[in-house]
């Protein structure tokens, strides 16, 4: 479909039901490969943990032990673990802190103050994770699957694919690297913390809902049961999956939502996010708005600008009726293009004219600080290079 011309509209915006109608774009969901990750501390609660020692024949108390390193510490040198006896101490590192992720690529920019790493896992699957420095902050975008099942065509993620999904201390783990990175002095501006985690790297997180929801709880808990960061300070983003939206809701957490629309309207979004062949914009809508109200957050609606598909004025009028008098932000996202794709970022004035539009609607707009462009920047451009 060519999206640079207005279809036939309604009295209200919407595409002419009249219209032919398109077939619904087919989703990969790929199978994951054979074979888990190890255990690692990471995935069990603090109960399990303790459990997990015991089962091992050390004390229990050993667990809370190894969370203080881990997690307290972030300790990644069974040397340093000094108040742990030398055979308990390799017995329990072999059991609960096995190797993960080993770093293949890594690339900065912005003076090195953004960081993209390449990981492989145990299998060989890579996947990425991004720690960006700001004066206020320090944000980590993590991924929560090796490549993405959703078939977006404009991202270079969902065109590589669904792998597998991710564990929890997989995705724990990227955190807790990037906090190393951070405490040790290796990102400019001196030690510091992470302080923002999203979930906005590789894959659909609440496709792999159970694992994500772990990471959350252990990056978010206390320290040293955690990495004791805010539940405020999380940001988890869907293409739109409902069902895992309400099942979000029901967790009662403080984590923000962020629906990546990219339309609003279901003529073009079927094509954009192949998703919204199952559940429109109503019903995506609809989702978002009873998180936000029962956990009191406000909804980021990312909306990545592409020139001539999705910035057109009337959309952002359309965008604007949809969400105004909602608990709502729009984070508009200057496209990334992925080499050779035929999309690319919106003309300056049409993005200025689309922010200008959803302000008039008295919705609350901002334009995404772009960065690592000169790096592979868009999610899975680095993956995808490395892999070639």
């Amino acid at each position: 479909m060519s999206a640079s011309t207005e279809p036939a509209t309604g009295t209200a915006g919407r595409p002419d039901a009249s219209a032919p109608k398109k077939t619904p774009a087919k989703l990969v969901f790929a199978a994951p490969r054979r074979g888990k990750p190890p255990r690692h501390l990471a995935d069990l609660a603090p109960a399990d943990r303790r459990a997990a020692v015991a089962e091992l024949g050390e004390k229990p108390f050993r667990a809370d032990q190894l969370s203080r390193h881990y997690f307290g510490r972030l300790v990644d040198d069974p040397a340093e673990m000094t108040d742990l006896p030398a055979a308990a101490r390799d017995r329990l590192v072999a059991a609960l802190l096995p190797s993960l992720l080993t770093p293949v690529r890594e690339m900065d920019c912005d003076g090195g103050k953004t960081l993209k790493t390449v990981w492989k896992a145990f299998d060989g699957v890579l996947f990425e994770s991004v720690l960006m420095r700001y004066p206020d902050r320090a944000t980590m975008c993590v991924s929560s699957q090796a490549g993405c099942g959703m078939n977006c065509p404009f991202c270079a993620t969902g065109q590589a694919g669904l792998t597998r999904n991710l564990s929890t201390a997989e995705i724990v783990e990227q955190v807790a690297a990037g906090a190393r990175a951070l405490a040790r002095g290796r990102v400019p501006g001196g030690p510091g913390r992470v302080s923002n985690i999203v979930f906005m790297g590789m894959g659909e997180p609440l496709a792999n809902y159970k694992a994500v929801i772990g990471a959350v709880r252990r990056i978010t808990d206390p320290a040293p049961a955690g990495l004791g960061i805010s539940q405020r300070s999380v940001t988890v983003s869907t293409v739109g999956l409902v069902p895992a939206i309400e099942k979000l809701a029901a967790e009662d957490m403080s984590v923000r939502l962020a629906v990546s629309l990219h339309a609003p309207d279901d003529g073009l979004r079927d094509d954009l996010v192949p998703v919204n062949n199952r559940w429109k914009v109503a019903e995506v809508l609809d989702a978002a708005w009873a998180y936000a109200e029962r956990s009191g957050r406000r909804v980021s609606i990312e909306y990545a600008l592409i020139k001539d598909v999705n910035d057109q004025a009337w959309r952002a009028d359309l965008l604007g009726r949809l969400l105004r008098g909602h608990l709502a932000h729009v984070n508009l996202i200057p496209l990334n293009p992925t080499p050779g794709s035929k999309w690319t970022a919106s003309r300056p004035e049409d993005e200025r004219e689309f922010v200008r539009r959803l302000e008039h609607h008295g919705v609350p707009v901002t334009v995404r600080d772009t960065r690592g462009r000169e790096i592979d920047g868009a999610c899975g451009q680095l993956a995808a290079s490395t892999r070639d």
